[in-house]
């Protein structure tokens, strides 16, 4: 019987590729002193509000740079009020496995999947906004095992809506020692998440890379709200008064959990994939914020998908900074959007 699963070849560990591509000396305490901070607002000990913003997928590294260095320059002036972790998603889950899977599978979307030229092309993207835009950036957590490969330079991480009832995703979050944020199943079922989060913030002994591994828990892993698909297929939102009322219920029937604290999604089943409402879900979310202490204290930051240009694109079409996954909200309205959050955090 021919085999269904053939071997290719054997990557680099992540550590015979960190000794490869080692980072400039200047990366460490960048991210040790973000790291710090970011800590600091999901414990309480600073009102900083999080903005976990950037490309739906991080396809092309020119655009990608051009964004960061952007969004470096309005940072400059809204930092007192708005910590920004800018989203470079370089992992993109397909819901049929199908299709164009981000940058670690393919590093030119029209060309050929390479994972070895991919992880190189990834690892070398993020050290780049590091160095020149002096930020430390979020990923989601697709392949667990692959998080090593960019230890050394991301201070977030989001475990997504098909992947956080898994449990090799909830234990290994345990221990990365940076905040992983739960988002809520497809189904909208929220004690998955906070099933999740629990796993997450405590000790656990699992198989890892070939080790037997055993982890402190992580006190910063957290809930995501990002809406939910009912049994009719149309896209339900969560992020409203009630909804973080119920989280804050949710929260207090787990009292060993540490750090309550929630990022409300504003794309995905929130907003419908309709992108321009992320304008509008934003404010409501900072409006329940004012409204009530308790929520205020809950709601750390907002997720938003936004690049260059307005809306997605085709692969192949060649719009320079333009999603080639989910749309996304262009620079202008996003420049914008961040100066009024400045005003409203």
């Amino acid at each position: 019987m021919e085999k269904c699963m053939q071997l290719i070849r054997e990557l680099p560990t992540p550590q015979a590729l960190k000794q490869q591509f080692p980072l400039d000396p200047s990366v460490a305490p960048i991210k040790e002193k973000r790291d710090a901070e970011i800590a600091d607002i999901f414990s309480g000990k600073s009102n900083k509000f999080l903005l976990i913003i950037g490309p739906c997928s991080a396809d092309n590294e020119d655009a990608v740079l051009d964004y960061m260095n952007r969004l470096a320059r309005v940072y400059q002036k809204i930092k007192d009020k708005i910590f920004i972790i800018p989203r470079v998603y370089t992992n993109k889950p397909r819901t049929t496995g199908l299709g164009y899977k981000g940058m670690l599978h393919q590093p030119d979307p029209e060309g050929k999947e390479d994972m070895l030229a991919g992880i190189i092309a990834i690892r070398e993207m993020h050290a780049r906004v590091v160095r020149e835009t002096g930020f430390t950036c979020a990923e989601e957590m697709l392949y667990p095992e692959n998080h090593s490969y960019l230890s050394d330079l991301l201070s977030y991480v989001a475990v997504g809506a098909r992947s956080v009832e898994d449990q090799q995703h909830r234990i290994v979050a345990s221990g990365i020692g940076i905040p992983a944020g739960m988002k809520n199943p497809t189904s909208g079922d929220i004690s998955v998440m906070m099933n999740s989060i629990i796993a997450a913030q405590n000790p656990q002994k699992f198989v890892y890379r070939g080790w037997e591994v055993k982890t402190t828990g992580n006190p910063y892993a957290h809930a995501i709200l990002r809406g939910y698909v009912n049994q009719f297929g149309q896209s339900i939102a969560n992020y409203h008064y009630e909804d973080l009322r119920r989280l804050l219920d949710a929260y207090e029937e787990h009292k060993d959990l540490v750090n309550p604290a929630v990022i409300i999604d504003c794309n995905h089943s929130n907003s419908g994939k309709k992108y321009l409402e992320q304008i509008r879900i934003s404010r409501d979310v900072m409006h329940s914020r004012h409204v009530n202490p308790e929520i205020r204290s809950l709601v750390k930051g907002l997720m938003i998908e936004s690049y260059i240009e307005d809306g997605a694109q085709k692969i192949g079409e060649g719009i320079y900074g333009k999603s080639i996954t989910d749309p996304c909200l262009g620079w202008e309205k996003t420049e914008q959007l961040l100066y009024e959050l400045a005003e409203l955090a």
